[in-house]
């Protein structure tokens, strides 16, 4: 003889229809969303649970770490020099990033080699992307005389 369990029915005071509809809206609304970490899930089931809505990661907010640039040289005449043999695309963003945020700074690139791609699949050389971002920039064996005094 098999013996049943009693399953105890509790009683709600919302209607088992609403109650479904919002369980289906409910993992609907959550089945997208794929969370970075384990926590991020259970602060949002938390949230969930207490009835706080929430949008996750929905906008960028851009922001910048403060760093400080030391050039390689600083002449008399207020001419910072950078120079550059191989230039990589992290200093080519600082070099932007300077001039960007000091725009009176007399900066000028001299490079070993100003004719090298600044990668194998780009066109654009040492010289071309300074040119593009009006950079003054020479060849370290023809240094502008006139850049000195």
């Amino acid at each position: 003889m098999t013996r049943r369990k009693k399953v105890q029915k509790t009683k709600t005071s919302e209607d088992p229809i609403e109650w479904a509809q919002k369980a289906y809206d409910q993992l609907k609304e959550n089945k997208n969303i794929k969370f970075k970490s384990k926590l991020e899930e259970q602060v949002a089931n938390l949230l969930t649970n207490l009835g706080v809505t929430y949008e996750y990661e929905s906008c960028k907010i851009p922001y910048t770490i403060q760093h400080h640039y030391h050039p390689d040289f600083i002449l008399p005449n207020h001419v910072y020099l950078e120079t550059k043999g191989y230039w990589d695309a992290t200093d080519r963003r600082k070099i932007a990033a300077v001039k960007r945020d000091n725009p009176d700074l007399d900066l000028r690139m001299v490079f070993q080699a100003p004719y090298n791609k600044i990668s194998k699949h780009s066109k654009t050389t040492y010289a071309k992307w300074c040119d593009k971002h009006d950079i003054p920039w020479c060849a370290y064996h023809s240094l502008p005389i006139d850049w000195l005094t």
